[in-house]
Formats: structure tokens, C-alpha cells, sequence
């Protein structure tokens, strides 16, 4: 179709007959062609929130290519369903801000993805409160901003530093903030301000091994699994909707640093997984969950 623009739609709604129909009648009878399609009722379950979610890849006519055009388009269909509704251009890639401490391995991971055209974002800067990795990121000709904080800081140096942070996001025009192992827990109105677009990473042992030293933690247990979990930012630590798990196995003869090793690659696998199929407007919330459409 020449001149036509590939999106991506995204939908959530309460689950109803007809939704499918709908949303592929209309675009068909304004002249897009459906390269992909993917949906889910979340109504089986004792838990179930009875949403119903839909990812479509379309490709529109020129006429149609603009997503203030496709929203008007969808206006009847989106009040009938009561939908949450967002139309993205397949092409255009999201503006990822990075937040780091000392620990690089996620970091690392990131940049080089994207410098070797493996993740189609892109990075306008990176922050850390420390300056360890600022050879690193100027080394991929990205600014490094070293927005320290003291050991013990009070919540107004907080407050100070997080505001500084916020300026960043905006100046930047960011679009997803993630902490790759950003040692900081960020507070209530930050947390709120990022809802939904902002990812976390943490070692899957969590509660279980708290603290600075988990992996010795772990291999004083002797456990078998290693793993990683990458989830959205909510004021309760460690705790908001996961969009990706992996575990390494490990065993009784490797050692604390080959379990931090397994660990580390672990982690850089789900993070790196988990900021792509955001990125790719794969994740849709549910409540307290996400739907991950792969």
C-alpha cells in the first residue's frame, strides 16, 4: 500500500462479546490491513479483574496515518467499550533515560544492545549518584550526569536530587525511565509521576534474602536456582506488576562469585527483555499484573 504507516493499537477494556469484531470491522472498512493480532480475557480465574486485553500491528492509508486521525476514528467504538486506547507508530522509537549506582552489568548490556541496533530505542543520557561508569557511557558518546547522594542523605537532599532527576525526564523528553540496578528507592511522588513507565530489576530471591550481600546469602542456603525479576516502579519496593522472569541453575560446587556471575547475566537478560517488549508495546497492566502479548 504506498504511503502507508504501520501502528500498533493497544486496548484495554471490561470484556464483552464483540470487541474483536469491532476493532477489526473498523479498520478494515477504513482500509488497513491487520499484520498482527493478539488478545486475552482475563475471566478464568478466581483473581480475574474481567479486563479484556488486544494488541493489533495494522498497516493505515495515508489518509488515515496520523494517530490524532486513528483516535477520532475509533471514538464511537472506544465509548461503546469504555476502552483504554492508544494508537503507536510502529517506527518511532522511545526516549529511554538509564539510572545506574556501581553495579554496570545491566547497564552494559543496554548500551551495547542499542549501539549494535538490538534494541530500537533511544538513550539521551544516563544518571548515576556515583561517577563509576562515566567512562563507559561517554565512551558510546552518551552524557553522563553524576547526581550524587551522601551516604545517610535526609529526605530534602532526596527531594533535592530527585528533582534534579525530574528536570532531566523532562528536558529530555523521556518516555521510560530504567533503573538498571539503580540503588535507590525512589519515593511515593516519583513513583506516582512514573507510573507504568518505569522498569526495576532485582534478584529473584527476594524477600527471602534481603541486604547487601545477597548471593552469599543464597549460597550459604545452598539453593539451586538463580534468578531475576523485571518489573514496573511502585512506592512498594520490589513489589509492582512483573513483566519478566528467568532463573540460571547453579549447584553445590560453584562458588559465591560464579553464583553472582549467573546472577548478573540473568539479570541482564530479563531487563533487556522486559524495556524491548515495552518499547514494542507489548505490555498492557492489570491492576496488580501485566499482560505480556510476545
Amino acid at each position: 500500500m504506498k504511503g502507508a504507516k504501520e501502528y500498533i493499537l493497544t486496548l484495554s477494556c471490561p470484556d464483552a462479546t464483540g470487541i474483536v469484531n469491532a476493532v477489526s470491522g473498523l479498520l478494515y472498512q477504513a482500509g488497513c490491513n491487520i499484520v498482527d493480532s493478539q488478545q486475552f480475557g482475563d475471566v478464568a480465574d478466581a483473581d480475574a479483574t474481567g479486563r479484556f486485553f488486544m494488541r493489533v500491528q495494522f498497516t493505515a492509508p495515508p489518509q488515515l496515518a496520523a494517530p490524532a486521525t486513528l483516535e477520532a476514528l475509533f471514538g464511537h467504538v472506544r465509548k461503546q467499550f469504555g476502552m483504554a486506547l492508544h494508537f503507536h507508530a510502529r517506527d518511532a522509537r522511545l526516549r529511554v533515560i538509564l539510572l545506574v549506582s556501581q553495579h554496570g552489568h545491566c547497564l552494559n548490556d543496554l548500551l551495547f544492545r542499542v549501539h549494535s541496533n538490538q534494541l530500537a530505542i533511544d538513550v539521551p543520557c544516563v544518571v548515576s549518584n556515583h561517577t563509576t561508569h562515566a567512562e563507559l557511557v561517554r565512551g558510546y558518546g552518551i552524557p553522563y550526569h553524576h547526581l550524587p547522594l551522601a551516604p545517610g542523605a535526609d529526605a530534602q537532599a532526596k527531594r533535592a536530587q530527585e528533582a534534579r532527576v525530574l528536570e532531566l525526564l523532562e528536558r529530555e523528553r523521556i518516555d521510560l525511565v530504567v533503573l538498571a540496578r539503580y540503588m535507590q528507592i525512589l519515593s511515593p511522588e516519583l513513583c506516582a509521576q512514573l507510573s507504568g513507565r518505569a522498569i526495576n530489576i532485582h534478584h529473584s530471591f527476594l524477600p527471602s534474602f534481603k541486604g547487601a550481600r545477597p548471593y552469599a546469602q543464597a549460597h550459604a542456603r545452598g539453593v539451586k536456582l538463580i534468578g531475576a525479576t523485571a518489573h514496573y516502579v511502585t512506592p512498594d519496593l520490589d513489589e509492582g506488576p512483573i513483566i519478566e522472569q528467568d532463573v540460571a541453575r547453579v549447584d553445590h560446587a560453584d562458588s559465591i562469585d560464579e553464583m553472582t556471575a549467573a546472577g548478573r547475566d540473568v539479570e541482564c537478560l530479563v531487563l533487556a527483555r522486559a524495556v524491548r517488549w515495552h518499547t514494542e508495546h507489548r505490555v498492557l497492566l492489570n491492576g496488580h499484573k501485566t499482560v505480556v502479548f510476545r
